[in-house]
């Protein structure tokens, strides 16, 4: 069983936000594959069912996003999962431009919220993570209002090509491996 995680805050005000690219990134799995968000558990969304042959848990973690790394915990142990072989958390950052995915197989939090939150609940830096690049905010603006601003209509018109190359690369992760994936979709 592989936990898919995609990082976002629950709601409408936040849901087309740049933070909650991961979200808009299962959404897009899920909606690949005839997955449905119907069951509710560890205070989370999850979509269930078979992706390339392996069964999987589409979760969006309704605790926001400061708080992720509850769900992530509950989670992992209601699913039996080995962090390191079977989760792979979905999360927008900043520190990539905008549209590049770098995939890694495992690394500190940086200063994400999200990942600080589920490195601290699980106590290990040892699992997979898809990152997607929002960009930086420009000028003085906050980095907390970047985050929670929308993509602009020129990002937002691309959006659905990266997140289908999200869904592509989170398949390979699936079929072929981490290290495949890395290959084909991490930037030189």
């Amino acid at each position: 069983m592989w936990l898919i995680v995609g990082l976002g805050n629950p709601g409408e005000r936040y849901a087309r936000t740049r933070h909650n690219i991961g979200f808009r990134s299962v959404e897009t799995l899920a909606e690949r594959h005839g997955l449905v968000f119907r069951n509710q558990r560890a205070k989370s969304e999850i979509a269930e069912g078979i992706i390339r042959g392996q069964r999987v848990a589409l979760v969006k973690p309704q605790t926001y996003m400061n708080l992720s790394g509850q769900a992530v915990t509950a989670l992992r142990q209601w699913y039996k999962i080995d962090p390191a072989r079977e989760l792979l958390v979905i999360y927008d950052d900043l520190d990539l431009p905008f549209a590049k995915l770098r995939l890694r197989e495992r690394g500190s939090a940086g200063t994400h919220n999200g990942m600080r939150s589920i490195v601290g609940q699980l106590g290990t830096t040892e699992f997979p993570r898809l990152r997607i690049g929002i960009g930086q905010p420009s000028g003085q603006m906050d980095v907390a209002d970047y985050v929670l601003s929308r993509f602009t209509p020129e990002e937002e018109e691309v959006l659905p090509e990266v997140l289908a190359r999200v869904a592509d690369a989170v398949e390979v992760v699936l079929s072929e491996g981490l290290m495949a994936a890395m290959n084909r979709y991490n930037p030189l």
